[in-house]
């Protein structure tokens, strides 16, 4: 086996590799450096790591299947007839949509799934999977510091426009997509930390974390925000439960705090009930400063994304729940088509075209896939998403779970599967959990 890897020359090291795929993901959303026809350095860089890899595996005549490996396979199957047969019932009904949009959709989906595939491969799909993640959080704290030098006028990076009028984006078009990033990236270094088996490494990995978060909170994201707010809760939760699990004869000091906590928190609610209503009246100021322009726009925003949920179910009931097929199915609201029109915003950023095509998202995962594959889409991802999420948490992994729930989050309110952040996410948390979970005899035999 190893006289076979320096076929593949340089490329074929795993540092190397490695290094191509984390660039890749950590590029994925600076849209503005794109070139026509949507390539950007980003797609590139992901593109090579799949051919490298899959040169690799076509001279290893394939690779076992592993649990995570499965999984991944079963639900691209599931994924890929979902599109196929919301493709057929569009046709049937005489639905029309963009083309340029559908092949972007049609295009991208075997690209992610491809990135997902080859990242949970065996052997060493565990150590290979870590590697990246900690590019990811080098790689990323680099971009993201550039970026910021970038938004400050520190220097002129291509050309690209870092802000979406009072809204930091850094290279992405819209300051959304550098929010995703930026909350990926500080909840993976919150693995990372939490993981880390030395104090250099942890303080690295915090500092990284530190960055995104500062960026992410100058995107002025709604979504980071409340990412941002629920993680810290929701990691101490996770992390409690494996100090309380990993109860041994003896109590552990950790052990013994995470069970104090238990019994004393029912004591400090009841004693915390007189401050109940002054936190309720403080709780709405709180949030218009979490929210961008301290929430003079939510009730409208708001207005406008219930409408495009409720026209996108419409439009999946349509199609008798089997989808309409890949790219978005929706009309642009009249509103988003006038104030378009009328304003001279920031450059380096393109909108659907209002051309009678229906080309605007739902930006909801589970209503878009909805729009697009049907109830089928709809509960493969909601299976794979389940199904990682029992692998970490019954792995202990208090960081990946936080991940996890962070992305949920941010599929609430935005169209995720066309992210190469996610599937990478979804083939480290597969990996690491379902690693995590074996017993330590069988994981020192793997290691």
């Amino acid at each position: 086996m190893a006289t076979r890897e320096p076929i593949l020359g340089v490329m074929g090291t795993p540092w190397a590799l490695d290094a191509l795929l984390a660039t890749g993901l950590v590029l994925s959303t600076t849209s503005q450096l794109r070139l026509g026809g949507g390539i950007g350095p980003a797609e590139i860089c992901l593109a090579l790591w799949v051919l490298a890899m899959a040169a690799r595996e076509a001279i290893r005549l394939g690779p076992p299947l592993s649990p995570a490996l499965s999984r991944l396979l079963i639900f691209w199957g599931l994924f890929a007839a979902a599109q196929c047969i919301g493709t057929l019932a569009g046709m049937a009904i005489g639905d029309r949509h963009d083309t340029s949009l559908f092949l972007h959709d049609a295009l991208a989906y075997p690209l992610l799934g491809a990135i997902s595939l080859l990242s949970v491969v065996e052997p060493g799909a565990r150590q290979r999977v870590e590697r990246t993640a900690w590019l990811v959080g080098i790689f990323g704290a680099v971009t993201l510091a550039l970026q910021l030098a970038n938004a400050a006028g520190l220097i002129n990076f291509l050309g690209a426009d870092p802000w979406y009028w009072d809204r930091m984006r850094g290279w992405s078009e819209n300051p959304n997509q550098l929010a995703l990033l930026c909350a990926v990236h500080a909840l993976l270094c919150l693995h990372l930390a939490d993981s880390a088996s030395g104090t250099g490494a942890r303080i690295c990995a915090i500092v990284c974390g530190a960055l995104s978060i500062i960026v992410g909170r100058l995107s002025k994201s709604d979504t980071f925000s409340l990412v941002l707010v629920a993680a810290v809760p929701i990691f101490l939760a996770f992390k409690f439960r494996v100090w309380l699990l990993s109860l041994g004869p003896l109590l552990t000091l950790r052990a013994a705090g995470a069970w104090i906590a238990i019994i004393g928190f029912p004591i400090l609610l009841l004693s915390a009930a007189p401050l109940a209503y002054s936190l309720a009246n403080q709780a709405e100021g709180i949030a218009k400063e979490l929210s961008k322009d301290n929430g003079k726009d939510t009730q409208n925003e708001a207005d406008l994304r219930f409408n495009s949920w409720k026209d996108a179910f419409a439009r999946g009931l349509e199609s008798g729940m089997l989808g309409l097929g890949p790219g978005p199915h929706l009309q642009i609201p009249a509103i988003l088509v006038a104030a378009r029109q009328t304003e001279n915003g920031p450059k380096n950023i393109e909108h659907p075209e209002a051309n009678g095509a229906p080309n605007f998202e739902a930006h909801d995962t589970v209503l878009d896939l909805f729009t697009q594959g049907g109830l089928l889409a709809v509960l493969s991802f909601v299976w794979i998403a389940a199904a990682t999420f029992v692998v970490t948490f019954k792995g202990r992994l208090a960081g990946l779970s936080t991940l996890l729930f962070g992305l949920g989050i941010f599929a609430v309110f935005h169209l995720i599967v066309r992210q190469p952040l996610f599937w990478f996410a979804i083939s480290l948390c597969l990996v690491a959990g379902l690693e995590a979970a074996k017993p330590a005899p069988m994981r020192l035999r793997s290691s």
